[in-house]
C-alpha cells in the first residue's frame, strides 16, 4: 500500500542535516529547558543513557533474527508484534503499545514514514533519526518513494519491485521485517542480529551481507 490521500505535499531539500548543526540545536534547546527549570541535567542524562543502553535498534535486530530462524515466532510477530516482543522480554511500553510489523518479500519492499510528526516504534528501534522528522522525508517519501530511496539513501530498487509506504501514527507504529540475506543459513541468531540495521527496519536500507564491514 502506498499512502497518498491527506499527505503533505513534497518538500524540497536534502537530509539529514550535518551532525554538527543538529548537535548545536540540541545543546541550545537543552540549555534553555534546564535554565527555565523544566528539566534537570540529571534527568536528561538518565534518559539519554536509557536509550543508549536499554532500548534501541539492537532490540529490533534481535526480534528480526529470531523471526528469520523461528517460523512460529515470525507468525506471531506478523499477527501481533507488541505481544511477540513481550514474549521474548522486550517491553512494548511507551511508543510501542500497538506495533505492526510488515514483511519484505521478493518483489515487495516496505518502508515507514510518519506524515504528521515523528511517530516511531521506540521499544525496538530506539529514538527516530533526525531525518525521519524532517518535512523533506515525510512529504517526499509518500509521493516519490523510489526516488527518495535511490537519491537520499543509495537504495536503488528494481523497477519491478513494488514499494509499499506505511504511514505510522500514535495508534499504529509500523516497522519492517527485512528479507534474510542469502548465504546466512549456518549463522546463529546472534550473528544474524549483527546484520540487521536500523535503516533496514525503517525500510530505507537493507541488512548487511555476511562479512560486510560496519
Amino acid at each position: 500500500m502506498t499512502t497518498t490521500e491527506g499527505s503533505p505535499p513534497p518538500v524540497t531539500g536534502t537530509f539529514p542535516a550535518p551532525p554538527e548543526e543538529v548537535a548545536a540545536r540540541v545543546k541550545a534547546l537543552e540549555a534553555i529547558l534546564i535554565e527555565k527549570g523544566f528539566v534537570t541535567e540529571e534527568a536528561v542524562d538518565k534518559i539519554a543513557e536509557m536509550y543508549e543502553k536499554e532500548v534501541g535498534p539492537h532490540l529490533g535486530a534481535k526480534v528480526v533474527a529470531k523471526a528469520w530462524t523461528d517460523p512460529e515466532f515470525k507468525r506471531r510477530l506478523l499477527e501481533d508484534a507488541s505481544a511477540a516482543c513481550r514474549d521474548i522480554g522486550i517491553a512494548a511500553g511507551v511508543q510501542g503499545e500497538d506495533m505492526v510489523v510488515v514483511e519484505n518479500a521478493p518483489g515487495v519492499h516496505n518502508a515507514i514514514v510518519c506524515t504528521l510528526c515523528s511517530c516511531y516504534p521506540w521499544p525496538t528501534l530506539g529514538l527516530p533519526p533526525n531525518w525521519y522528522k524532517y518535512p523533506a522525508y515525510r512529504g517526499r517519501m509518500v509521493k516519490e518513494p523510489r526516488v527518495v530511496l535511490r537519491e537520499e539513501f543509495g537504495l536503488d530498487l528494481p523497477e519491478s519491485t513494488e514499494i509499499r509506504v506505511w504511514d505510522t501514527s500514535a495508534e499504529l507504529r509500523y516497522w519492517v521485517l527485512p528479507e534474510r540475506p542469502p548465504g546466512t543459513e549456518a549463522m546463529s541468531e546472534e550473528e544474524l542480529a549483527s546484520l540487521v540495521t536500523r535503516d533496514s527496519m525503517i525500510g530505507v536500507g537493507l541488512p548487511k551481507q555476511p562479512g560486510q564491514p560496519d
